[in-house]
C-alpha cells in the first residue's frame, strides 16, 4: 500500500460529496416515476451533455485504450473514434426525433413504432435483454477495471467491488436521474482533473524525460502515427477500410447505437426541449472525441517505456491473478508513481469514472425493469410511489449481478469485441425505422437472433475450432476458413443484413393507425414514409405537417462538417503535443471553420 493519509481524506471527501448530492435531490426524484427516471423532461443541454461525457468516462475507458496503443499504437483507436459518425447522425437527425416521441425510455419505443403482440413481445424482450444482460455486462467491464486499478495497490476484489457499490447504489436509488446527472457534472470534473494530473506527472517522470524524450523512445516512436502504416495493406482493412465502410453504421454498441439508444436517448428524453436534446448531444460528442483522449495516450505511450512487455507488468506486481494481467493493467500500473495528495485526488477521479458509469447505467437499467417490465406486463395499476420504489429495489439487484459476474471477466477489450459482434448488422435497421415504413417487429426480432447467433459461432465455436494445430504446428483447418476479426465483422453484418431484409418483406407490415400515429408524433416525413402519407390524405385522414421539407438531407451535411471538425481538432492537439506547430494551426482552423458553418443551420436542425 503507498497511500497516505491525505490521499484517504482526499478519497473520503470524495466520497462524501457524492452522498451529499444524492441526498439533496431525493425529495424531487421520489415524487414520480418521470421525476425519478428522467428528472421531469426539464434538464439543460449542458448539463445533459457532461452527464454523457461523463458516463463514457468509466474507469475502463483508460485501460481500454491502453491496451490498443500498447497493441496497436495510436492509429488502433480508430476502432472506436469511427464511431463520430454515429454520434454526429444521431445529433443532426436523430436527437429531435426522440424528443418528440416523449417516451420514458427508449425501450417504449417499440410499442409506439410497432403493433400488436408481437411489438409488445419485442418490447419485453428487449427489456430482458438490454436491461439485464447486456446492461449487467457493461457494469462489470467497468467493475472489472477498478478491480484492476486498485489491484496494483493491493487492494483485493470484493473489498473494491462492496466500496465503489454501495456508495453507488446509495446516491442512486436516493436521487434517481437528478441525481445522476449532478453527480456526474462533479464527477467528469473531477475525473478530467485526475486524466490530466497524471499526464503531467508521468512525464515528469526521469525515465520518460519529458514529453520529447517519451515520443522519440524506441518503443513509442513507431506507435505515434494517426494513421496505420499504409504499406501495411492488413492494418489500414481492419483499422480505416472496415471502420468506415462498414462498422459505423452497422454495429451495435451501447452510447454509440446507430440513431441513438440507451442512455443517450435518455438524455434527449430529459431535455426541456428539442433544441436542448440536440445541444447535449452535439456537446457530447465534441468532448467524447476531440477534449478527454489525449491524457489517457500519452500515460498510454508512456508505459511503453516503464512497462514495455506483459513479463514486466507481472514481475513488479506478482500478486495480481494470473487471469487479471493484461495490457489494459499498464494505465492502473502508472499510478504507482504518482506522489502523495495528487494519488488521492486521482484514485478519487477513477472512482468518479466508475460511479458515473455505474449510476447512469443502474438508473437506466432500473427505468427499463419498471417501466417497460414491471409497469407494462406485471403490475400495470402501480401507483407512482410503487413504481418508484420499484426503480430503487431494481438498482440494488443490478448492481449486486454486475458485481459478481466482474469476478468472473478477464479483460475489457474482448468483452468489447464481443459485444459489438453481437450488434453486428442491426445498426442499418436502428437506422432506417425512422424512415421506412415498411420495417415491422419481425425485422428486428430476426436481426437480433441472426446477429446473436453469428456471434455465438465465431467468438465461441468457430474460433478455437480454426485455431487448432497439428503436430508440425499447422493449422488443421483450410485458409479460406481463418476468418481474421475485420472479415468476421463483414460476414456478420452482410449474412445479417440480408436476413433482415428478406424476413422484412415475408412478415406483414405494421397496422396502418400505428404507423400513421408514429408520423404524427416524431414529425418524421420523407420518401419512406411517401406511401403511409398519401394513403392517409386519400382516406380523409391527412397528416398535418407532412409536406414539409425533409431535413434529413440538411442533417447529413451538418454530420459531415461537424465530423471533419472534431477529426481536426483531435488531431491538432496531438500535433501541437508532437511539436507540429503549423499542421496543429491548419487543423484548428479547419475545426473552427466547421464548427462556424453550423451556426446558420442550427434552426433548420432542431425545426
Amino acid at each position: 500500500m503507498i497511500f497516505h493519509s491525505i490521499d484517504f481524506v482526499i478519497i473520503a471527501l470524495f466520497f462524501l460529496i457524492t452522498l451529499l448530492i444524492g441526498w439533496i435531490t431525493m425529495r424531487r426524484s421520489g415524487k414520480d416515476s418521470s421525476e425519478f427516471f428522467l428528472s421531469g423532461r426539464s434538464m439543460p443541454w449542458w448539463l445533459l451533455g457532461f452527464s454523457m461525457v461523463a458516463t463514457t468516462f468509466s474507469p475502463g475507458t483508460p485501460n481500454l485504450v491502453t491496451d490498443i496503443v500498447r497493441q496497436h499504437g495510436i492509429s488502433g483507436n480508430w476502432i472506436w473514434w469511427v464511431f463520430l459518425l454515429t454520434g454526429m447522425i444521431t445529433v443532426f437527425i436523430y436527437a429531435k426525433l426522440w424528443r418528440r416521441l416523449g417516451v420514458l425510455t427508449d425501450i417504449e419505443f417499440y410499442e409506439v413504432r410497432y403493433s400488436g403482440k408481437i411489438g409488445a413481445f419485442l418490447r419485453g424482450f428487449r427489456t430482458l435483454y438490454l436491461g439485464l444482460l447486456v446492461n449487467t455486462v457493461i457494469m462489470a467491464i467497468a467493475t472489472l477495471a477498478l478491480i484492476k486499478i486498485l489491484a496494483v495497490f493491493g487492494v483485493p476484489e470484493v473489498p473494491t467491488i462492496v466500496l465503489a457499490s454501495v456508495i453507488t447504489v446509495i446516491f442512486s436509488a436516493c436521487g434517481g436521474f437528478a441525481a445522476v446527472l449532478w453527480t456526474d457534472f462533479f464527477l467528469f470534473i473531477v475525473a478530467m482533473i485526475g486524466a490530466v494530473g497524471t499526464a503531467i506527472v508521468v512525464l515528469d517522470l526521469p525515465q520518460i524525460g519529458g514529453l520529447h524524450n517519451l515520443l522519440l523512445h524506441k518503443e513509442v516512436v513507431g506507435r505515434i502515427s494517426f494513421f496505420p502504416d499504409f504499406k501495411d495493406t492488413q492494418s489500414v482493412f481492419a483499422l480505416l477500410i472496415v471502420p468506415f465502410a462498414v462498422q459505423w453504421w452497422s454495429t451495435w454498441y451501447p452510447g454509440s447505437e446507430p440513431g441513438g439508444g440507451s442512455y443517450t436517448a435518455q438524455r434527449m428524453l430529459a431535455a426541456k426541449n428539442e433544441a436542448h436534446a440536440v445541444g447535449a448531444t452535439l456537446f457530447f460528442n465534441v468532448c467524447h472525441y476531440a477534449v478527454r483522449p489525449w491524457a489517457w495516450l500519452i500515460v498510454a505511450l508512456a508505459s511503453l517505456v516503464c512497462f514495455p512487455t506483459l513479463e514486466s507488468l507481472r514481475e513488479v506486481f506478482p500478486a495480481i491473478s494470473p487471469n487479471k494481467l493484461g495490457h489494459d493493467m499498464a494505465y492502473p500500473a502508472m499510478l504507482t508513481f504518482l506522489p502523495k495528495g495528487l494519488l488521492g485526488v486521482v484514485v478519487a477521479s477513477l472512482f468518479a469514472a466508475y460511479m458515473s458509469t455505474i449510476s447512469t447505467h443502474l438508473n437506466l437499467g432500473s427505468s427499463y425493469m419498471v417501466n417497460d417490465w414491471y409497469h407494462r406486463f406485471r403490475n400495470p395499476n402501480a401507483t407512482e410511489k410503487q413504481l418508484v420504489w420499484m426503480g430503487r429495489i431494481w438498482t440494488i439487484i443490478l448492481m449486486v449481478l454486475s458485481g459478481v459476474l466482474a469476478l468472473y471477466l478477464t479483460n475489457a477489450l474482448a468483452a468489447f469485441q464481443i459485444l459489438m459482434m453481437i450488434g453486428a448488422g442491426t445498426g442499418l435497421l436502428f437506422l432506417l425505422r425512422w424512415f421506412w415504413w415498411r420495417i415491422n417487429a419481425w425485422s428486428e426480432i430476426s436481426a437480433m437472433i441472426i446477429s446473436f447467433i453469428i456471434a455465438v459461432y465465431f467468438k465461441f465455436i468457430h474460433f478455437p475450432f480454426w485455431t487448432a494445430v497439428d503436430s508440425e504446428g499447422k493449422s488443421s483447418i483450410p485458409d479460406w476458413l481463418n476468418f481474421s476479426d475485420s472479415m468476421q465483422l463483414i460476414l456478420a453484418v452482410g449474412l445479417t443484413t440480408f436476413g433482415w431484409i428478406i424476413i422484412t418483406f415475408l412478415t406483414p407490415p405494421t397496422d396502418e393507425k400505428t404507423l400513421r400515429d408514429f408520423v404524427r408524433r416524431t414529425r418524421a416525413n420523407g420518401p419512406g414514409w411517401k406511401k403511409i402519407i398519401d394513403r392517409a390524405k386519400a382516406e380523409g385522414d391527412p397528416i398535418e405537417g407532412s409536406d414539409r421539407q425533409w431535413s434529413v438531407p440538411v442533417g447529413i451535411f451538418c454530420s459531415i462538417i461537424s465530423c471533419i471538425a472534431v477529426y481536426a481538432a483531435l488531431f491538432a492537439t496531438g500535433s501541437f503535443l508532437y511539436g507540429n506547430f503549423w499542421t496543429g494551426i491548419i487543423l484548428s482552423v479547419i475545426g473552427a471553420l466547421g464548427f462556424l458553418a453550423l451556426i446558420p443551420l442550427w434552426k433548420r436542425i432542431v425545426s
